[in-house]
């Protein structure tokens, strides 16, 4: 059974309890699940609290894509270009299934921020700062092969265009498949654990105080280490411990749409001038497009970033600034999300202009706090704090527990015995559909399911087969095993976990949500042992979270 099992959470905050670890980290972000993976492989005895849901925060409210890194260009920080491009590359290899890439084109408009002979010397510096492949650098573009491609942005601002790679991803499965592998390394992670207080001895952080929120239980839970990595809460805790001064955080919002492909047919991934010196991309996903992201100053709840109307309408014109003939309406988005980013506050920049670099700071009492940084460079900032703690290990108690392993440590799902091949990855899913296609699943519905859970996906279609043979029908069975995996091996508590963070139902299938959702409630509770007034609780917090996706503020 696994460690990561939604029914063991009572009897693991037993097991915790009032025990001692080498490193307490706080927050089950991308960050957090990081230093998890990296501490745990190196040896350490490691513990993560999360006071919502695993990715709750900007880990699952991101452009969802594993940036190379070509927006860092414009505030020429090479450097960076350099490094996310590389870990671009490793956190490819490492989950192949859920980090992909896909050709991205940029059209050069007249008056734009790039022109073509700057959008070619900078995809070039960006090729080589970036150690792109060979078969992923740049192509620049006529006028004419931009409209042959692709002919919706044929219009009298554009000039030509240039084709690069990113790389899709899914921000919150990328978390819940690190903090697996970190689980399969011996860390521990508990979400709806809320850390209310420090333990201090002389003036030193020892230990925190920490709230179930499943049932407001309480227990404590000490470490040599604590880390603070909570995202857009770091200053929170820093406040907590006195030690919030000097450099902060500046929290600015993004927001996105999704709409149906149909109603914005394009062929590739976009990203692309909106007329006031910006750039959004619309990412194809499926039967959908999402358009994003906006980048304002944020000062509202941090557990609840709101989307207001201005926010979409910004996005709406920006559509039609790049494609005049299409004209989208608030009836065509199905759904949008906000997420925050903890940026590092620096005097007289803009949201735009502030540096997506990360910081480490450790206080007078001990806490080690990271801040700032992106999804795509998550295995550098954990790499970054693991190493400081080595070095304050070496320096107080002469043990070295070595360097990092992570580079090489594929996630959870990404355990495929070969290097990633189009074609390779396509036959593997077809072999794995031959297996499955007797509980009635379709082809369509399987692809979606192979790139959630990658070579996981055996232990789903075993589940399938179980409650097919039971129920007899299809999508029943496909719901009880997608619930029962997430359940018994990714810690889901809630239907939320599962709707938004586990499956992503609730921004591009919502839908399917409705159908489905008192089954699904029927289900967990009878899994989880949810008392009645838990499962009204949690049903209502998933309509209330649909209904965020669609009932955005008046400005």
């Amino acid at each position: 059974m696994s460690e990561f099992n939604a029914k063991k959470r009572k009897n693991l905050i037993s097991e915790v309890s009032g025990k001692k670890f080498d490193v307490v980290v706080i927050g089950g972000g991308i960050t957090g699940s990081g230093i998890a993976l990296d501490a745990a492989s190196r040896g350490l005895n490691v513990l993560v609290l999360e006071k919502k849901d695993f990715a709750f925060g900007t880990s699952s409210r991101s452009t969802k894509l594993v940036h190379g890194g070509l927006r860092y260009l414009k505030n020429l920080e090479f450097d960076l270009v350099h490094e996310v491009g590389r870990e671009r590359a490793i956190v490819h290899h490492n989950a192949m299934h859920i980090v992909i890439p896909a050709k991205m084109l940029l059209p050069i408009i007249k008056g734009g921020t790039l022109g073509r002979f700057t959008t070619a010397i900078a995809l070039a510096v960006y090729d080589f700062l970036a150690g792109v492949k060979k078969e992923e650098r740049k192509k620049m573009l006529s006028r004419k092969e931009t409209i042959n491609i692709e002919p919706l942005l044929e219009s009298d601002k554009l000039r030509a265009g240039a084709l690069y790679f990113e790389y899709k991803t899914d921000d919150s499965r990328l978390t819940i498949e690190v903090m697996k592998k970190a689980i399969d390394y011996g860390a521990k992670a508990i979400n709806y654990a809320q850390v209310t207080d420090f333990i201090y001895e002389d003036g030193h952080v020892v230990g925190v105080k920490v709230k179930d929120t499943t049932d407001n239980s309480d227990f404590e839970v000490y470490g040599h280490y604590i880390v603070n990595a909570t995202g857009i809460w770091i200053d929170e805790l820093r406040k907590k411990d006195n030690s919030l001064f000097g450099k902060r955080l500046h929290i600015t919002k993004g927001i996105h749409i999704v709409v149906p492909h149909e109603r914005l047919p394009i062929n590739h991934s976009l990203y692309f001038d909106v007329g006031d010196g910006r750039m959004v991309f619309a990412i194809p996903r499926y039967d959908k497009v999402y358009i994003g992201t906006t980048d304002t100053d944020y000062k509202g709840d941090l557990d609840n970033p709101d989307i207001t109307k201005s926010d979409v309408d910004y996005l709406i014109n920006a559509v039609k600034f790049i494609f005049p003939s299409v004209e989208l309406t608030y009836n065509d988005i199905i759904s949008a999300w906000s997420g925050l980013r903890p940026l590092i506050h620096q005097d007289g920049k803009s949201p735009s202009e502030l540096s997506r670099r990360d910081e480490i700071f450790v206080s007078a009492s001990g806490l080690i706090s990271i801040a700032g940084g992106k999804l795509t460079g998550y295995r550098v900032m954990a790499k970054k704090v693991v190493d400081l703690i080595r070095g304050l290990m070496i320096k107080n108690k002469g043990v070295d527990i070595g360097k990092c392993k992570t580079q090489n440590i594929k996630l959870s799902g990404g355990e495929f015995n070969f290097e990633y091949d189009p074609k390779m990855m396509m036959d593997y899913a077809d072999s794995k559909y031959d297996e499955a296609k007797q509980t009635g699943i379709s082809v369509s519905d399987f692809k979606v399911l192979f790139y959630r859970y990658g070579t996981n996906i055996d232990h789903v279609i075993n589940l399938a087969y179980e409650f097919y043979n039971h129920t007899k029908d299809t999508d029943t069975a496909w719901l009880y095993a997608q619930l029962a995996y997430a359940i018994e091996n990714e810690m889901t508590w809630t239907l939320t976990d599962f709707f938004m963070r586990r499956t992503n139902l609730i921004y591009f299938w919502p839908e399917k949500i409705d159908p489905v959702l008192d089954k699904a409630a029927d289900f967990m509770a009878q899994e989880l042992k949810w008392t009645q007034n838990q499962k009204k609780a949690y049903i209502e917090e998933m309509i209330h979270e649909i209904e965020k996706t669609k009932n955005w503020k008046n400005n």
